[in-house]
Formats: structure tokens, C-alpha cells, sequence
């Protein structure tokens, strides 16, 4: 299965889904994860977080957007993912939700909604600090080793640790994880939206 992680900036899927996609990589899913806004210290720290799951940087592509002026460049974002559309053929899309209220995550949201909507799965990650409301419609059962992984990936976010230290600590990954898990009948979960499911 081809599977398209699509993160507005540098750390949003590791908060999001870490442990889901580790638990991908561990059933051999290609993977390509694209992350939109350009930073270089939070996207060095990407890579040294992506580098915990084994994957190249080939599978990893940083754009040149910039932080929080993603819905001026709409069109360009949708342009893009049309590409891989055509390029990587993803069946599964992971995203931001659109109840996320960051302007960007929510530029990325809806493009991707209109570029895969035809044409792959989309489920959407949860961020609770970004989200009024979200809709749980899947649960991905998870095991230690996969929280673990995640947890391993959140380290490498220093300068994001030293500024909102409680969005990336232990505590609150498995704190979530947990409460999923018990919806879930697992010791760990994740949750996602479902905006479109292909079978």
C-alpha cells in the first residue's frame, strides 16, 4: 500500500499519528512523507526524527512554503499534490483534519480532500490543543513498541520541547494513546477522522 503523510510543518505527524505510522513502516507500507512549510532548524529535526523509523530522505520531501501563508498559496498546494497524485499513486492519504482551526493545517486539509477525493482513502490525525471538536471514526490498535517509536521521534524536537514541552512529552502521548486504546480494546490506539475510505 502506498501511503501519503502530508504534514503543514515539520512535526505535525509525529504528534499526530507517530505511532500509527511506525506501526506501518513495521508492516512494510511505502510510505512518502511531505511536509509543507519550510524551517530549517524543526525540518532538521524531522529528518533526525524520520531517521528513528529507518526511512530514506527520499521518502521524506520538505517544500518551501511559508509558515502560516499556506491559504495564499492554495492553488499551488493543490498542484502539488496532483502530482504525486500522478507520481506516487498514494491509496492512503493521512492529513490534518479539517476541524483543525490552524489556518494552515487547514489550507492542507481541504486540498487534500479536493486532490484524493476520487481516488484513495483519507483519514485525518488528531491534534487535541488545534481541535474544538473531532470525529473518531477509526482507531489503529497499537503496541508499546510502536508508542515507543513515537516517543523516540518526539525527542528530537528540541527547540519545539524547550517551547510547548507539554504538547511533546511522554505524558501526553501516552495519556491520549491510552484513552484511544481503551475505545479501542488495546493497551494503545490512535484516532483518526475518515473523510473517504476506497475499498
Amino acid at each position: 500500500m502506498n501511503v501519503l503523510l502530508l504534514a503543514p510543518h515539520a512535526d505535525d505527524v509525529e504528534l499526530g499519528c507517530g505511532a500509527t505510522i511506525a506501526r506501518f513502516i513495521e508492516e512494510k507500507q511505502n510510505v512518502l512523507w511531505i511536509v509543507f512549510v519550510e524551517d530549517k532548524i524543526l525540518n532538521d529535526e524531522h529528518m533526525k526524527a524520520v531517521q528513528e523509523l529507518g526511512l530514506s530522505k527520499k521518502s521524506c520531501l520538505s517544500l518551501n512554503f511559508k509558515l502560516r501563508h499556506l491559504p495564499e498559496c492554495r492553488q499551488d498546494i493543490l498542484d502539488y499534490l496532483f502530482l504525486e497524485k500522478t507520481r506516487f499513486k498514494p491509496d492512503l492519504i493521512v492529513g490534518p483534519s479539517l476541524n483543525d482551526f490552524h489556518q494552515d493545517h487547514r489550507t492542507v486539509a481541504e486540498e487534500m480532500v479536493r486532490a484524493f477525493k476520487t481516488s484513495a482513502s483519507i483519514i485525518c490525525y488528531e491534534l487535541p490543543w488545534n481541535h474544538i471538536s473531532f470525529d473518531v471514526q477509526l482507531l489503529v490498535k497499537l503496541e508499546e513498541r510502536h508508542v515507543k517509536k513515537k516517543l523516540q521521534m518526539l525527542e528530537k524536537f528540541e527547540s519545539e520541547i524547550k517551547a510547548r514541552g507539554s504538547y511533546f512529552s511522554e505524558k501526553s502521548a501516552r495519556g491520549l494513546g491510552t484513552v484511544r486504546g481503551l475505545q479501542a480494546g488495546s493497551e494503545y490506539a490512535e484516532a483518526f477522522e475518515v473523510m473517504r475510505w476506497v475499498l
